[in-house]
């Protein structure tokens, strides 16, 4: 079956890789605004009866970026396009899946919602905060996995004496199969969040003393938490601190905080799209596009996508 890759306004270059892996052009869609704020979407090309993948992080501005994607898709739905799949590396709300107080929302349920009422009918998606997100959906969800690429860096770079280091106990599973794949062992921070957005490191274990330690996660915001870990193993006596995460949202000082900090480099990917001047020397981003072209060709194919990924 053709398909076609389409990119919201999120997510422009990613796009342009997968079509590039893919051999194939990046359908044209005129995405705008109009003078009062409100999206204006066009699917410039002949979409009838083809099977379209549109690729939109949901990523800072959330509310831009998931609006736009519901858009498009629902343009894609009333031109008759035969399947919308949503290429979402980061899945906004993400964080908001259950009821942690009283009286607050399950947002990551209604966003998925949301996709299925603007046509999507499938969505392929990356490292969700909690893979039980995926039972939010009505439709397929393929979800995949960025460590592979993480994986292949840090492999690459063979470092001594390798410590994983999970910075919470809901990461240990991430760690752990990381580790397994690294011939590493494994460290787990036990903290305590007095509030939102804030941690405080209370115990480590296991031994990261004269160790390379590598903080492993999902995905990387204000770096509060990451700089604190990196900080606590370093007084444990860490000989050097690596951090490694799929999302690099970034938010608020972030960028600041990982350059003032004692980790030597945070490796991540471009699930969130990061502007050049953005950068710093301590932040290195690997492009998953081979992975998500690889994915699209499978799906299209009918064949098996969990091959690609190890448990």
């Amino acid at each position: 079956m053709e398909y076609k890759i389409i990119s919201g306004n999120a997510s422009i270059e990613l796009a342009k890789q997968i079509a590039n892996e893919l051999g194939v052009e990046l359908s044209e869609v005129k995405v705008g605004r109009f003078s009062d704020g409100e999206i204006q979407v066009k699917i410039v090309e002949n979409v009838r009866g083809k099977s379209c993948y549109v690729v939109q992080s949901t990523s800072t501005p959330v509310n831009e970026n998931l609006m736009e994607l519901l858009i498009i898709s629902d343009a894609l739905k009333r031109a008759s396009a035969k399947r919308i799949t949503a290429v979402v590396p980061y899945y906004g709300y993400g964080r908001q899946d259950r009821k942690a107080e009283p009286r607050v929302p399950i947002t990551a349920r209604l966003v998925a919602n949301l996709f299925a009422t603007a046509g999507i009918t499938r969505v392929l998606t990356m490292d969700l905060h909690a893979g039980q997100i995926q039972g939010f959906f009505d439709i397929p969800v393929d979800h995949l996995y960025g460590r592979s690429v993480l994986l292949n860096y840090f492999k690459s770079k063979k470092l001594k004496d390798v410590v994983i280091v999970s910075p919470d106990a809901g990461g240990v599973e991430r760690a752990r199969s990381f580790a397994k794949h690294f011939s590493a062992d494994l460290a787990i921070i036990d903290k305590r969040r007095p509030r939102p957005n804030e941690a405080s490191i209370m115990n480590i274990i296991g031994k990261v003393k004269n160790k390379t330690c590598i903080i492993l996660d999902d995905l990387v915001d204000t770096a509060g938490t990451l700089t604190k870990v990196a900080e606590a193993i370093k007084m444990e006596g860490a000989m050097s601190v690596f951090a490694a995460a799929t999302h690099g949202v970034l938010s608020g000082d972030a960028k600041k905080k990982i350059q003032d900090s004692c980790i030597e480099k945070l490796v991540i990917t471009n699930s969130v799209p990061m502007l050049k001047d953005d950068l710093t020397e301590k932040i290195e981003v690997l492009s998953i596009a081979p992975i998500l072209a690889e994915v699209i060709k499978r799906i299209s194919n009918n064949e098996s996508i969990s091959a690609l990924f190890f448990n």
